[in-house]
């Protein structure tokens, strides 16, 4: 099967198999847990499973789904991105420098004094960034501000709001949902990384979410649910968006495990913060590495 790729800023690109675009996702995924390894190494502390969860969708976005200008990072008709859980973003730091929006040198100083590169994102300071999340909750009301200011300014742009789903125990996160439906904002895609896990441990046994689905539909929102470990899965659920100026907003209900993609950390709730040293750092860096052809 041949697909055409968009080219970021939404020109048609040359069609090529899609299982040659699975391996190229595939390999920006494992590149996505490499690097936030190397970068939690110079800081000495970090997030690495919660970003593990989440590569693929990282992965996807960038490479094949959201319009932007790196050379022009507040180009009007960008697609925004929202990250809720910004305690990732020392995954997303690495993809906005192999893309260029600045030089991936730069990461070489992640978090030191001077560097603009913090645990969370600071949209003053990293190019590329669309609203310094963190704290968590907010990040949903703040997509819908910016999905109801495109119907406003008459621009197409969608606006990509990726959600822990332990965010989702914030009550703002449901007036937001609440207010998405109301004012019928096609535009806006929710994407909920649901590894079931939260600091405190287990979602379902924290603040039950499920049934998370019928909770999202019965505050008006169009539901996909879906592997969000299955690039092919994650291809054609974005593929499917309707227009952006219809329907109703929409939710990516991305089921996930928390470390995915190194053994030992998979489903661990003690690897949400925290560093690698000697051989365990190696061992993780092995298991990370591309196959040999």
């Amino acid at each position: 099967m041949v697909i055409t790729v968009q080219h970021p800023r939404g020109g048609a690109v040359a069609g090529f198999a899609r299982e040659d675009l699975i391996a190229r996702l595939e390999k920006r995924a494992r590149f996505i847990r490499r690097e936030t390894v190397r970068l939690v190494a110079i800081a000495k502390s970090g997030h690495y499973t919660s970003v593990f969860s989440c590569a693929a969708i990282f992965a996807v976005l960038y490479d094949h789904v959201m319009r932007y200008d790196p050379s022009e990072p507040a180009w009007p008709d960008r697609d925004r991105f929202v990250m809720g859980k910004g305690h990732a973003a020392v995954g997303l730091y690495p993809v906005l420098a192999d893309v260029r929006f600045f030089p991936p040198g730069w990461l070489d100083d992640y978090t030191r004094l001077g560097s603009p590169f913090g645990d969370h994102p600071d949209m003053r300071r990293v190019p590329g960034i669309d609203f310094s999340s963190g704290s968590l909750g907010h990040n949903l009301s703040v997509s819908v501000g910016m999905a109801l200011a495109a119907r406003q300014q008459g621009r197409d742009f969608r606006v990509y709001c990726l959600l822990g789903d332990g965010e989702l125990n914030e009550g703002q996160c449901w007036e937001a949902a609440m207010s998405g439906s109301a004012f019928g904002l096609g535009n806006l895609v929710a994407i909920v990384d649901r590894n079931q896990m939260s600091l405190d441990g287990f979602t379902e046994e924290v603040i039950p979410l499920e049934p998370l689905a019928d909770k999202w539909r019965a505050f008006g929102w169009d539901v996909r649910d879906l592997d969000g470990h299955d690039l092919g899965a994650l291809l054609d659920a974005f593929a499917a968006l309707p227009a952006p100026e219809l329907g109703k907003p929409i939710v990516l209900d991305c089921h996930t495990i928390k470390g995915k993609g190194v053994s030992f950390k998979e489903a661990g709730r003690e690897w949400h913060l925290g560093n690698l040293v000697g051989p365990d750092y190696e061992r993780v860096m092995a298991e990370l590495a591309e196959p040999e052809a």
